[in-house]
């Protein structure tokens, strides 16, 4: 359990942070600016809160009323940067092991064969960092904060740096030390798809404050956090379930909650779990099903909501047993006579389900 409660005044920026999660993924989200990089440099002590407290389990690493402040090097926490900062005078291996050697035989509980098995790394072990691709230095860098067999590992926007073929070499692996390794990760991100795809619990963050704390399928249904969560990448996250290929045609059938979708096959196996997330904007509202149409996906629910701001369009959110949001013209609001409780159907295309997002999180869905 990570309980943090802190503040500290950064010239004309307040930071004042207060939330706990309990392992796994805890992805810190919110737009430059909102505090995200001051947060982790005070979890890892390279900052000092002006009050409050930071405890990760019973070990309480800074409490100002206490006159706590565990130093950086003993408070055991990784941290992986936006630019892997290796020592560039020295191998892999050494870059690996700078950081185990100081962690003391019976305290590491990470085993180096296997981190860089994990990782990929037994090709570079010889090179030096300029040798090495961007991808590459970031395996590097992941894998040095795990043999230092950290209680908590931070990674401050990891892929912000890479392009999207580096970034989808880096994915599957920090979706491996999660599940496979089991260290607890604080992962920085203002990018929504890398939060669906890694994240347990999601912490929005927005000038400086808090917004709110959950689960990723939770917060992303509400409307009132559109501000933090991005207005134009709305949507909202389901927990499914894979239920059945169509070889046929290429498709496979998810599951959630009594309902099903249609998505271009996945490479996944039946009964596999994953969180799959569909844009605002890829939702129209029927208030029949429609006939002779290409829309696989026709899914009833319940208007609960509808928030329109001083422009052409509104969003419009649907109980369908989960939730899902529509953004339509105030037009079709209008003729539609769209109103909290009416029952409408949902038209989602097959092929417009956010594959960037697609992640093995989540609960396995009820069906």
């Amino acid at each position: 359990m990570l309980d943090v409660d802190v503040r500290r005044r950064f010239g004309d920026f307040l930071l004042k942070a207060r939330f706990q999660a309990a392992g796994g993924v805890t992805a810190l989200f919110g737009r430059s600016g909102s505090g995200k990089t001051s947060l982790v440099n005070l979890l890892a002590g390279l900052e000092r809160p002006e009050a409050g407290r930071i405890a990760i389990d019973d070990q309480v690493l800074f409490d100002k009323d206490r006159g706590i402040d565990v130093p950086p090097e003993r408070r055991r926490i990784g941290y992986v940067f936006q630019d892997a900062r290796l020592f560039p005078h020295l191998s892999v291996r050494a870059n690996l092991t700078y950081g185990m050697r100081l962690v003391p035989v019976a305290e590491r509980h990470q085993d180096f064969h296997a981190v860089v098995a994990l990782l990929g790394l037994e090709p570079l072990l010889q090179r030096r960092p300029r040798a090495l691709s961007g991808g590459e230095k970031q395996r590097v860098a992941i894998g040095r904060a795990l043999l230092a067999s950290p209680r908590l590992l931070l990674m401050d926007e990891p892929l912000a740096s890479l392009d999207a073929p580096r970034k989808e070499e880096i994915l599957p692996l920090i979706e491996r030390l999660r599940d496979e390794l089991a260290v607890p990760v604080v992962y920085v991100s203002h990018v929504m798809e890398e939060v669906v795809r890694l994240a347990d619990t999601l912490v929005l963050l927005s000038d400086g404050a808090v917004a709110a704390v959950g689960g990723v399928e939770e917060l992303s249904a509400r409307l009132d956090l559109r501000p933090v969560t991005g207005r134009h990448e709305a949507g909202a996250v389901l927990a499914v379930t894979v239920a059945g290929h169509d070889a046929e045609f290429g498709l496979s059938r998810l599951e959630f909650l009594g309902n099903s979708l249609l998505v271009p096959r996945l490479d996944l196996e039946i009964g596999a779990t994953l969180r799959i997330r569909i844009r605002a904007r890829d939702v129209a509202l029927a208030l029949e099903p429609p006939a002779g149409t290409s829309i696989l996906n026709v899914i009833g629910g319940v208007v609960r909501e509808i928030e329109a701001g001083d422009g052409p369009r509104v969003d419009v959110l649907i109980d369908a047993g989960a939730p899902l949001i529509a953004r339509i013209t105030r037009r079709s609001a209008h003729a539609l006579g769209l109103e909290p409780g009416k029952t409408v159907f949902a038209l989602i295309k097959a092929v417009a389900i956010d594959r960037q997002s697609l992640g093995g999180r989540g609960a396995r869905a009820r069906t």
